[in-house]
């Protein structure tokens, strides 16, 4: 697993802020983008100017969750167990993330040597068919 930077973590946890196609997220990535968020929250609570920026990032400041980061990132340093807790909660979300953009873009059915493959998001995208000994070539 590639170590995330604090600015990619901060951006996953307040991400939906941000999201104008929230539903492309899963019910998981949206809990663990909460989960995240509250992590963050109880690391920087104490922290006048941090406690601000947060707020301000909940409410979709880009430069609030810039200054976010730079919290972050200082905590991170300073706590190698908190910064290896919420990477691993950010990876995971990041997997949820690419799942969501991946189900539902091909489909593929086979019925008794028989193939229809199309593209489920794009309704005009061509059908394309191949039966039993017939290649099917893609250049």
């Amino acid at each position: 697993m590639e170590p995330l930077t604090a600015g990619a973590i901060a951006t996953l946890a307040f991400k939906k802020a941000f999201e104008k196609t929230i539903e492309k997220f899963t019910e998981a990535a949206l809990a663990k983008m909460d989960e995240l968020r509250k992590k963050i929250w109880e690391k920087l609570r104490g922290n006048p100017r941090a406690e601000t920026a947060f707020k301000e990032a909940e409410k979709g400041s880009e430069a609030s969750l810039e200054r976010v980061a730079e919290y972050l990132q200082s905590v991170m340093v300073r706590q190698p167990e908190f910064a290896a807790d919420i990477e691993k909660l950010a990876h995971e979300i990041q997997q949820e993330i690419n799942i969501g953009k991946i189900q539902g873009q091909n489909v593929q059915n086979v019925y008794g040597g028989e193939a229809q493959q199309n593209n489920a998001n794009n309704t005009n995208a061509p059908v394309i068919q191949g039966g039993s000994g017939h290649n099917i070539t893609f250049n």
